[in-house]
């Protein structure tokens, strides 16, 4: 069991020398790995696969509308305001649904899932029922509330009656962008919401006994500063959400359009939103939440805070989760599964994912098979990222490997790391300090195999 207790440490000078570009390892490898060489019938053969597993099964379901454009967003989405939309691409999705079952045994049990976006409540109360009843038709829902079932809410975007309509049929998770409260942040990026609307979904969702509800804040948004967004952060605390993400804003306009809307000028200079970063966590420390990495913050009560303590936290494309042991089956445009050894990437462009499905194909554009390193760097990588410690011995009774022969290519980025007080190194473990946390990422990197490889741009870690 692990005994994580301790705070995360703010270090200035550690945070200003390894601030740097990395990746966030939602996957190991990352998506710039995937290739076309995996397709269809490669996809088919892992579903096949994975029923002698007796594994249960996370369903994610990307829904990619939008009614508004937020200007920092990098999401795959498509921006409209015409709701029957909505009706085909659910038709759509029972119809991927289908094709997957084909291959998957629907007797296993559906332990984790998730509406992400876009913005899922586009989707006007007729269709979302339509797809939670084509979900049940097809797979075996828990019917005990023991699943975790979620959903992204945009407030703005949001019918009477949807929230009590998914939590009786099983759904006891939300989340919510809130990304800032100041009017003049929110013109800036074209995301305008009051504090009112948020606190009273989150009191409807409470009052219908959702178990966790997660709010999500932005830092390094145009016109920010310390001063505005602790106001934010404070008047967020009192709505006491279970868990809080605070993100990091990555300005790469020349990669995601919307971006070019906000201006350079009007971002906050790098050490002010360091500080922005360094005060928004001793506010959060101060008010009771555990760090849990990677830009989250839960209540010690909640679940994720109980799975890091037990060395039961698990990450996946969705964030961290208490469910390890599932294969991640994933539906709608540009959606990313995890099935078996395998990662694979739905087509991105609307038309053509409907077009692979009308043909009677799942729409798969990219994929990969691990290999057996990568799935020992993968399980190294996790260990790191959710518990703050690699129990070495471990990791070679598990994969029949001899740690420091294996890994000898990363031993001088690891002393130059302990040498820093990143991280404390001994021959049986490797243990990211509380001055290091805020910077696993790099830590993770010294075991990335193919860092160096390609031409990627990745955001800051900080």
């Amino acid at each position: 069991m692990s005994t994580i207790t301790e705070t995360v440490v703010f270090d200035l000078d550690l945070i200003q020398r390894y601030d740097r570009p990395g990746p966030r390892y939602t996957s190991y490898p990352t998506a710039p790995q995937f290739h076309a060489d995996f397709d269809e019938a490669a996809l088919r053969a892992e579903l096949r696969s994975s029923n002698a597993s007796g594994r249960p099964l996370s369903l994610y379901f990307h829904i990619p509308f939008c009614e508004h454009l937020c200007f920092y967003c990098a999401c795959t989405k498509v921006v409209t305001r015409h709701r029957e939309w909505g009706t085909p691409y659910v038709q759509r999705l029972t119809q991927e649904m289908a094709l997957l079952r084909r291959d998957v045994d629907g007797d296993r049990p559906v332990t984790q899932l998730h509406f992400g976006g876009g913005t899922p409540t586009f989707l006007v109360r007729a269709d979302m029922e339509r797809l939670v009843d084509g979900i049940a038709a097809q797979f075996h829902l828990l019917d005990d509330d023991s699943g975790e079932y979620g959903i992204e809410v945009d407030p703005r975007a949001l019918e009477p009656g949807t929230l009590a309509l998914l939590r009786q049929r099983g759904w006891n998770r939300l989340s919510m962008g809130v990304q800032d409260l100041n009017p003049e942040v929110q013109k800036a990026v074209h995301r305008e919401q009051s504090l009112e609307l948020v606190a009273g979904v989150m009191a409807e969702a409470r009052a219908l006994g959702y178990r966790s509800i997660s709010l999500d804040l932005i830092y390094g948004l145009p016109f920010q500063s310390p001063a505005s967004f602790a106001a934010t952060l404070e008047q967020i605390l009192q709505l006491r959400p279970d868990r809080l993400s605070l993100f990091n804003y990555a300005h790469l306009p020349e990669r995601f359009l919307p971006q070019r809307r906000i201006r350079d000028a009007d971002l906050p200079r790098p050490a002010e939103k360091l500080q922005i970063l360094q005060e928004s966590i001793a506010t959060l420390q101060a008010a009771g939440y555990v760090y849990i990495g990677m830009d989250h913050f839960a209540l010690p009560e909640d679940e994720l805070t109980l799975a890091q303590q037990q060395g039961q936290l698990y990450r996946n494309f969705q964030g961290y989760s208490t469910h390890a042991d599932a294969d991640l089956l994933a539906m709608g445009m540009s959606a990313i599964a995890m099935v078996g050894p395998s990662y694979s990437q739905n087509l991105k462009d609307l038309d053509a994912w409907g077009a692979a499905l009308d043909a009677g194909q799942l729409p798969v554009e990219r994929g990969l098979r691990l290999s057996a390193d990568d799935l020992l760097r993968r399980a190294v990588i996790t260990r790191l990222i959710c518990d703050f410690r690699l129990d070495i011995p471990a990791i070679e009774a598990q994969f029949g490997i001899p740690f420091a022969d294996t890994f000898a290519q990363s031993y001088p980025a690891l002393e130059a790391l302990a040498k820093d007080g990143l991280i404390q190194w001994t021959p049986t473990a490797i243990t990211v300090t509380p001055p290091g946390r805020l910077l696993v990422r790099h830590v993770c990197m010294a075991f990335d195999a193919y860092l160096g490889q390609q031409n990627t741009r990745f955001s800051k870690v900080i």
